[in-house]
């Protein structure tokens, strides 16, 4: 593993996915459910989603680095763009997170927790970074460890802290801040396309 790629795949999920509907969904479960199994089931489903996102990437990288620099570049602008324009809206809502408290076992509430983040990330923002990522960096690994450390601190923090935090964050920083990091990481993939085809 290369540190600063876990590093760099870290700093660019992690605010990404803080006013992102994984938050709210696993707020709303650990409010429906006990903590640690929505833990382990929303865990489950992030590491599947980033090893899938990874091997997209990793398949992306075979392709001449000219072509893989300038997807790359396309993929994060278009998602520093999607991330500015949604800055002033609200959270998004966590409405299919299940009703009720039925089938309260722990292996259950986990493969209901897992059913909801697996269906609710298809083409999320942190998927297509870490497409990117994967696509940028020869190490798999690394961007699968940063990006899935980030996704578990996102989702701790909402099942473990719960409703004191989604009331404190400033959404529309935070969706700015990414939205920045998406598009400085573009610009590298610009200048990575130039220097490919001269």
């Amino acid at each position: 593993m290369v540190i600063s790629v876990v590093l760099a795949a870290f700093v660019l999920v992690l605010p990404v996915e803080l006013p992102d509907k994984t938050l709210f969904a696993s707020l709303v479960l650990a409010t429906r459910f006990p903590p640690l199994p929505v833990f382990v089931g929303v865990g489950t489903a992030f590491g599947l989603q980033v090893a899938i996102a990874v091997t997209a990437g990793s398949l992306l990288s075979l392709l001449p680095q000219a072509l893989v620099s300038g997807v790359v570049a396309v993929l994060f602008l278009v998602g520093a763009v999607i991330l500015w324009r949604s800055a002033t809206s609200g959270p998004e809502d966590a409405d299919d997170a299940g009703e009720g408290k039925e089938g309260r076992s722990f292996l259950r509430v986990a493969a209901i927790s897992f059913g909801v983040l697996f269906a609710a990330e298809w083409g999320d923002l942190s998927q297509l970074a870490t497409a990117g990522l994967a696509a940028r960096y020869d190490e798999p690994l690394s961007v699968f460890g940063g990006a899935w450390a980030a996704l578990l601190v996102v989702s701790g923090l909402a099942v473990f802290l719960g409703k004191n935090l989604a009331d404190r964050l400033p959404i529309a920083l935070i969706r700015r801040v990414a939205a920045v990091l998406f598009v400085v990481f573009a610009a590298v993939a610009v200048v990575e396309t130039i220097r490919a085809l001269t």
